[in-house]
Order: C-alpha cells, then sequence, then structure tokens
C-alpha cells in the first residue's frame, strides 16, 4: 500500500476532476459505500473458486465474531447498496462510484494493495444501447485525456449462464484427457471454475486450447443477435473493436457482453479498464432480478499510461499562483484580509500566504522555490495603502500599487481570468 504525496495529488486531481466532469454529462449520478463489507456478500457474488476469494481478500473477525472484508471491488457493493436503497425496483439507474479497493496480490508497477477504482454502473437497461453508451464513456474519457490512440476495445459474448454452463461442461469433457499437462492454476481451476481457464497465461496450456470448443458455438441466437446489434452501434459511433474469444473476465457473475479496454504500453498490466453486463447479480445477492451492466478503471493505471505517454497537461504541477510575503507583524491581519478578498474575487486565484515572519529576503527566496509566478508583498509595522508586486520571470516586472489595484494587476500580468488551473477548468466544463 502507498502514499500519494503533494507533489503526486495534481495528476490524481486532474484525472478525477476530467472523469467527474464527464460523468456529470452523460448524468450519471454518484454512490458512496463502506470500504468494509460481510465477507459473505462476496463469495456470493464474485465465487468462491475465484483467485480474488480464495487468495487475495483481506478477510477478518471482528468483536462480534462477524466476518468481514475490506472490499476487494465495487460492482457487488453497489449492487447490495442499491437494492438495500431500494434504488433497483422497478427504475434505470445510472450511478458511479470512485475509492480504495484492497487485494492481497504481489505488488509491482501499477498494481498496489491498496488501489483506486473509477465504477460505473447502470441497472434496469436490457437493451443494447446502454452498453454501447458506457462505452462512449469510456471513449470519451480516453479522449480528454489524450490517450485514446493509446488503448483498445477487446469484447466478447458470453451467453445466458445457461450458456456458459452447457460451454463449460463441454470444455471440461475436453480438457479432462489432458488434465496433467495443464498449469497448476488451470488443474485448480478445471472443476471450480473450468472457464477461467481460458484466461491463463501459460504457453503449454494455451496450446491445448488452440483445438478446444468454442464459446460462440454454445451462445443461443437471441444473445447473438443482441451482440451483433451492440457491434452496429459501435461502427456507427466510430468505435473500433475486436472480437476475443477467450475473454471471459475473472468474476463468476458476468453474462452476455464482457469487454476490456487494453494498452501495449505498460508491459504485462495491459488492461486498463473491464467490464460486462451481470443480468443475474441482484437476485443472486438476494434482490430482485435487474438487469445490470458496468466497468471499472484502475486509476494507478491510468496515470501510469498518461504519465508513459506525456499526456498529462502542461503546467499541471503549478501549484501556487501568487506568493505573499508578509514582512512584520503590523501586517499580518492585513495579509489575511487581502489574501481572503483576492482568493474570493479572482476565480482559480492560488494565492499562499506566507506565515511565521522572517526577513524580507529569507521569503523571496521562499517565493522562488514555490514556483509561484508573482510575489505580492506587505511590508511594515502598521497597515499599509500601498503593496509591491514582482513578477518572479526573467523579466523581473514589477510595481507598486494601490490595494484597490492590486486585482486588476494580477489578471492583466498573470491571464488568471482566461488561464484557470487545469483541475478548475475540467471540472467548469
Amino acid at each position: 500500500m502507498n502514499d500519494v504525496l503533494p507533489e503526486q495529488t495534481p495528476r490524481w486531481q486532474y484525472l478525477e476532476g476530467t472523469a467527474r466532469a464527464l460523468l456529470a454529462a452523460y448524468a450519471y449520478q454518484e454512490i458512496r459505500f463502506p470500504v468494509l463489507e460481510q465477507t459473505q456478500l462476496f463469495k456470493r457474488s464474485i465465487g468462491e473458486a475465484t483467485d480474488i476469494v480464495e487468495k487475495e481478500m483481506y478477510t477478518f473477525e471482528d468483536r462480534n465474531g462477524d466476518s468481514l472484508t475490506l472490499r476487494p471491488e465495487g460492482t457487488a457493493c453497489c449492487v447490495r447498496a442499491a437494492d438495500q436503497g431500494a434504488l433497483l425496483y422497478n427504475q434505470t439507474r445510472k450511478l458511479w462510484y470512485l475509492g480504495p479497493m484492497y487485494r492481497h496480490e504481489r505488488p509491482q508497477k501499477g498494481r498496489y494493495r491498496q488501489f483506486y477504482q473509477l465504477g460505473v454502473e447502470a441497472f434496469g437497461m436490457s437493451e443494447a444501447d446502454i452498453e454501447a453508451e458506457l462505452l462512449l464513456l469510456c471513449a470519451d474519457l480516453w479522449q480528454r485525456l489524450g490517450i485514446a490512440h493509446y488503448l483498445k476495445l477487446e469484447i466478447n459474448n458470453l451467453g445466458s449462464s445457461e450458456d456458459r454452463a452447457r460451454y463449460g461442461a463441454a470444455l471440461r469433457q475436453f480438457l479432462l484427457p489432458h488434465k496433467d499437462k495443464l498449469d497448476a492454476d488451470s488443474q485448480r481451476r478445471f472443476d471450480s471454475n473450468v472457464l477461467r481457464i481460458l484466461d491463463s497465461k501459460d504457453e503449454s496450456t494455451r496450446a491445448l486450447l488452440a483445438d478446444a470448443p468454442r464459446l460462440d458455438d454454445f451462445v443461443g441466437e437471441d444473445s447473438k443477435a443482441r451482440f451483433a446489434h451492440l457491434l452496429e452501434l459501435l461502427a456507427a459511433a466510430g468505435i473500433s473493436c475486436e472480437r476475443n474469444p477467450t475473454l471471459v473476465r475473472g468474476l463468476d457473475y458476468y453474462n452476455g457482453v464482457v469487454f476490456e479496454w487494453i494498452t501495449d504500453k505498460l508491459g504485462a498490466q495491459s488492461a486498463v479498464c473491464s467490464g460486462g453486463r451481470y443480468d443475474a447479480l441482484s437476485a443472486q445477492l438476494g434482490g430482485t432480478r435487474t438487469p445490470a451492466v458496468g466497468f471499472a478503471m484502475g486509476l494507478e493505471r491510468v496515470l501510469l499510461l498518461l504519465e508513459e505517454t506525456q499526456a498529462f497537461p502542461v503546467g499541471l504541477e503549478q501549484t501556487v499562483d501568487v506568493y505573499m510575503a508578509v514582512v512584520g507583524q503590523g501586517v499580518q491581519s492585513q495579509a489575511l484580509d487581502l489574501g481572503r478578498e483576492l482568493r474570493r474575487s479572482i476565480p482559480g486565484l492560488r494565492l499562499l500566504t506566507h506565515c511565521g515572519g522572517g526577513k524580507y529576503n529569507a521569503q523571496l527566496k521562499k517565493a522562488y522555490a514555490s514556483g509561484a509566478r508573482c510575489a505580492l508583498i506587505l511590508e511594515g509595522e502598521v497597515p499599509q495603502t500601498t503593496v509591491k508586486l514582482r513578477l518572479l520571470d526573467d523579466s523581473n516586472t514589477g510595481a507598486e500599487l494601490p490595494l484597490g489595484d492590486v486585482r486588476a494587476w494580477l489578471v492583466r500580468e498573470l491571464g488568471l481570468a482566461d488561464n484557470q488551473h487545469p483541475c478548475a477548468a475540467q471540472a467548469a466544463q
């Protein structure tokens, strides 16, 4: 688990602000739920034979002897919260959430045991147009972030739960004579979750699968027609995708369409965003059967992709516009009032007021070190009627102005009214 330090947070704020603005444009609503849930929620939803439940969950007993788990993913939590909040009965809902998830995995670049996910879930809609909208939303986000041409959409059709069961039986029968040749993970999955063998990265297992039955041969005609309609909608929207017949997703609750946005810029961690349809999950958890589809993306991986492709906006790390030097106790109260008024009157202004005293030269050094574009100097043992202003660039432009003229000078010299911080600009869209 890692810390996000102040020098890194502007990038997080940029990504989160861009996503929030886009979700607002699509009129999706935010939902928040606890980081702790009953362990049984994940066993019933994700599946007891999955890697997450078997090996990765942080599970413990509380003082009452109840088994609790730090949430390893958000979909099951969202369904539980929406059902208990009476959001699903005879309604359609478009929801999103953002926060930490927890899995005890081997840490590596782009993967931590506490990681952050942005999840989007849509309930009550069974037609292919909602899946198309979710994929459009993803594509729009990649476009806004400037990384669209580094991501590829892979998609597959799992059919109904009955289709999956019939295919699973056929796949198990095909692999039975070769069971001892499968890799260790695939042998373990053979009886509990045979479709997960399709996900294997082991070369010898993949070679055995080359002649295996095809999932598409077991998918019903209705499901195929619906999937074909989705592909038509995506083509009409200009979103290209590639059919990946081995894409099954690692969670048991999926049916119908599943998808992943992948990249070749992050090494082994190629999946940036994944999702699919899960119509039976609400009923599986004790609620009413509700059509549902959604996706989740790991923010660390998106940030890594933005870094690898140098897609962050110029000046994103700029956190201070104006550094106010305060020389002398007589102007401390006046400095606090002036800073407050300037922040109120100039949208997006980032003004750092020096606190703690100190000599003029020492404060000016701190102004340069802060990365501020301008120093505002208030000096004296009694309140002043004028202040000094100085651009902290090669021009070294300066002025001494009445207090009433400071705002206009800052707006003109720094272009603050038309040049907001990228995070503020995204939030204003």
